[in-house]
């Protein structure tokens, strides 16, 4: 019998590998460790886009990690639906960020009709991880990763980035 507990327990402290202060459970793309019928392991991951990069990376230390943690039999499947957001970010996984100098995502907005199409890029809204001040300005777009954006705080003037609401 697997012990699905441990499983999921090591499946949770896996690293992000665009995030290191992350696990995978923080950053809430872990969806779910359920036995197989072989007696292994399943682990349902859902990307934070459907190119995202990290993917290979997240599937690879898992296996390597749940392996080393003693499950020989271990399938990694990835699922689109229903697709990734960052309200899924646990409140922990915020935090985290926060105290690693990268501003959080806000909540998602969400409508119950059509998504209304606007040709402006939405505006900065994040507060400064190292001040607190809510009066920043958007320097690019995109940071590091295209789910970042770089901001700098006007208070303090230090840059930091962003991870944009999707």
């Amino acid at each position: 019998m697997v012990d699905l507990a441990r499983a999921r327990e090591v499946a949770a402290s896996v690293l992000d590998p665009e995030l290191p202060v992350l696990t995978l459970a923080d950053l809430g793309v872990l969806r779910a460790v359920t036995p197989d019928a072989d007696g292994g392991v399943v682990v349902t991951i859902t990307p934070t886009y459907s190119g995202c990069p990290a993917m290979e990376t997240m599937r690879a230390d898992l296996l390597s990690d749940l392996a080393a943690a003693g499950f020989d039999r271990v399938r990694v499947r990835t699922v689109l639906a229903p697709a990734w957001t960052t309200d899924w970010i646990t409140e922990s996984g915020r935090r985290k960020l926060a105290e690693y100098g990268i501003a959080p995502p806000g909540p998602v907005r969400r409508s119950a009709g059509p998504v209304p199409l606007t040709l402006a890029p939405p505006a900065a809204t994040a507060r400064c991880p190292r001040c607190g001040s809510g009066d920043t300005e958007l320097l690019s777009r995109f940071g590091a990763t295209a789910c970042k954006a770089l901001l700098r705080c006007r208070l303090c003037a230090e840059p930091f980035e962003h991870i944009k609401e999707i």
